[in-house]
């Protein structure tokens, strides 16, 4: 009896012993099954952060890539820029120098007027004095004509009356002496007539070489004039040639695409191209900006007039006023750079190598298009691609000087 308590006390140890281990070992079942499943959970997720990672990575690399090629753009334009001063400032002076030319060689040709005029003058008073000597002259020889026949009616009364001889000799005598006195008089008028003349002969060659001298002044005048209007027309022929590549865009487009008159830029509505808010290129707008782009810019590219001074391909994005300045700059730089992007991919961009000239801004809403003072936001929502000839700020700098100087 006592031995079969022991058998049973025994049995049921070594089954709850079992059932222990057989709990303990689905326990640790569990517990290897767990760690299992974090491991594969925690492998998965260290798999998707590293190629978030990555993803960020490339991004951060392509943004590093934009922003050095747009401080390179920057430094650019900067260096043009001072170049563009540098050019405006020495015509400036230029012009200034020419112009106080001008006003010095003016202010001596004006003295040298009032110098001729009053020589004209004093000219004019010696003929005068002249004038005056020669009547002198001619009244001395009429008088001396008169005592002359005088003397010969004295003569014949002499002879007719010897009484009054004594009388008419000493008339004689004064008529004589009278007609001395005049004659010496004549001779000092004479002397001085000579002198006059001399003078006005000398007066005559001064004359002669200040008008010589102004003439010569005139013909250095006219010839810095010439040289000066030359300058201003070939200026003008610079300024005016986005004029000429404007009407060549005209002249070679026609209706097929709707330009700008003034400016000569193309404007492609923004809702064609993007979905609102958005600066992903639609796939169905990609077939009508690459056609439109190389119809644009292949008439600029394949016209030996134009290229050699095309200096910028310009890709503009613009927006509405609608919410902030900054929300709407960065939306109008993002599809201004997608339509860049994609248009750098095509052929034609390859085979023209338009890749320098390219670049692309974001203007938000700075250019919003208004009619009659009040928005429109449609047409102000728009990507714009124009086009900038080199030196074109100067020349238009340098033209509103000579307009300032006429």
């Amino acid at each position: 009896m006592f031995r079969k308590e022991n058998a049973n006390e025994e049995s049921n140890f070594w089954i709850s012993y079992a059932d222990l281990m057989a709990g303990l070992l689905f326990v640790f079942i569990l517990l290897i099954g767990a760690i299992v499943s974090k491991s594969i959970i925690l492998k998965s997720d260290l798999h998707k952060k590293e190629a978030r990672l990555a993803s960020i990575s490339k991004n951060l690399e392509q943004k590093e890539k934009r922003l050095e090629e747009v401080r390179d753009t920057l430094a650019k334009s900067q260096a043009l820029l001072g170049e563009k001063d540098s050019y405006l400032s020495q015509n400036k002076a230029l012009l200034a120098l020419k112009d106080s030319q001008l006003t010095e060689d003016e202010r001596k040709l004006k003295m040298k007027d009032e110098y001729i005029a009053k020589n004209e003058r004093i000219l004019k008073l010696k003929m005068d004095e002249i004038e005056k000597l020669n009547k002198m002259l001619i009244d001395s020889k009429n008088r001396e004509a008169q005592l002359s026949n005088k003397i010969v009616i004295v003569q014949t009364v002499l002879n007719e009356n010897k009484d009054d001889l004594k009388k008419t000799k000493e008339e004689l005598e004064k008529e004589k002496k009278t007609l001395k006195d005049y004659e010496g008089k004549v001779l000092v008028l004479s002397n001085q007539l000579t002198d006059a003349k001399d003078a006005v002969k000398i007066k005559d060659e001064k004359l002669l070489a200040v008008l010589n001298a102004m003439d010569e002044k005139k013909t250095k005048y006219d010839e810095l004039l010439s040289k000066l209007q030359a300058q201003k027309a070939k200026i003008k022929s610079l300024t005016g040639i986005k004029l000429k590549v404007v009407a060549a865009l005209k002249e070679a487009l026609g209706n097929k695409i709707d330009i700008d008159k003034k400016t000569g830029s193309l404007k492609l509505a923004s809702n064609i191209l993007f979905e609102v808010g958005q600066a992903t290129l639609k796939d169905e707008a990609k077939v009508e900006l690459k056609k439109a782009f190389e119809q644009y810019i292949g008439t600029l590219v394949t016209n030996k007039e134009i290229r050699p001074h095309l200096d910028k391909i310009i890709i503009e994005g613009h927006t509405d006023s609608d919410g902030s300045y900054i929300y709407n700059l960065n939306l109008s730089q993002k599809r201004a750079l997608a339509v860049m992007e994609y248009l750098l991919t095509l052929d034609f961009t390859k085979k023209h190598n338009i890749r320098p000239l390219m670049t692309a801004s974001g203007r938000a809403y700075l250019d919003a298009i208004k009619v009659n003072g009040v928005e429109d936001k449609e047409a102000s929502r728009r990507i714009e691609i124009k086009f900038r000839l080199k030196n074109e700020d100067a020349m238009h700098e340098i033209e509103k000087v000579l307009d300032a100087k006429e």
